[in-house]
């Protein structure tokens, strides 16, 4: 698919997606021609996701990334989640052959001293099978929100990755935090626990730290890190240019 098709049809699914209620947006993506591909992390938002998806059993793949250094809350959430939905959840972990080099290069913890290393980190754990796990897709369902970050203000409902080639689909862009957890309270969907301890955003144990009164939803990510936009590379399109899947390694 070349680059103008593409933004052409996120810009008419964005403003297709942008009338209907969160069921309706995932039912609508669900019937498009080509696989669709929900990337969980087992945030509230992904669960609220995750929840809709099913419960109205919809042909979208569910998928998480096994980092290696998940919280074990969100380990114990994986398993809780397909019981609570009759749903696969499929891991992708990282390849042991890069965890080895990386650690040889920089160190287990060597995130902690630079970006480069970080960046490097998060390539290994995240960035390679989120690849492995989008092969294929022609939509990549996320949970991003505009009230996250201010880098996140100005999510669409639908835009075009180019780089990997499909198209990006953020059903909960326009939903707040209070929404968020009114829903989830309504729905008795599950979540992870870390939540009610101050963390609103959660990824890897050694990266995630609680939030302070007054703080951003995600300040609590990369905490040592000054740069106020920081992202592990997911939803950073250059990152995703320099990543080349290898054969994958769901289970």
């Amino acid at each position: 698919m070349t680059t103008q098709p593409l933004e052409a049809e996120a810009v008419a699914l964005s403003e297709a997606l942008e009338g209907l209620d969160l069921a309706g947006r995932l039912a609508l993506v669900a019937g498009l021609e080509g696989r669709a591909v929900f990337t969980t992390s087992l945030g509230i938002e992904d669960q609220v996701i995750t929840a809709a998806i099913g419960t109205n059993r919809l042909d979208i793949d569910v998928a998480t990334l096994k980092t290696g250094r998940l919280f074990n809350e969100t380990v114990a959430l994986i398993d809780k989640t397909e019981e609570t939905y009759g749903i696969l959840i499929k891991r992708f972990y990282p390849e042991k052959a890069d965890i080895d080099a990386y650690v040889a290069q920089y160190g287990v913890n060597g995130f902690y001293e630079s970006v480069e290393a970080r960046h490097a980190c998060c390539g290994v754990r995240k960035l390679k099978p989120l690849a492995r796990a989008l092969e294929g897709a022609s939509y990549w369902i996320t949970g991003l929100r505009r009230g996250q970050s201010g880098n996140r203000a100005a999510t669409p409902f639908a835009e075009a990755d180019i780089e990997r080639g499909l198209i990006k689909i953020n059903p909960l862009a326009d939903w707040d935090i209070e929404t968020i957890r009114a829903h989830v309270a309504a729905q008795a969907i599950p979540v992870n626990p870390l939540h009610a301890r101050g963390y609103p955003s959660i990824g890897c144990e050694p990266c995630t730290r609680a939030i302070k009164p007054g703080e951003p939803e995600r300040a609590g990510r990369w905490w040592w890190e000054n740069d106020e936009k920081r992202e592990c590379g997911l939803h950073v399109p250059e990152a995703a240019s320099s990543i080349i899947p290898n054969a994958s390694n769901a289970a």
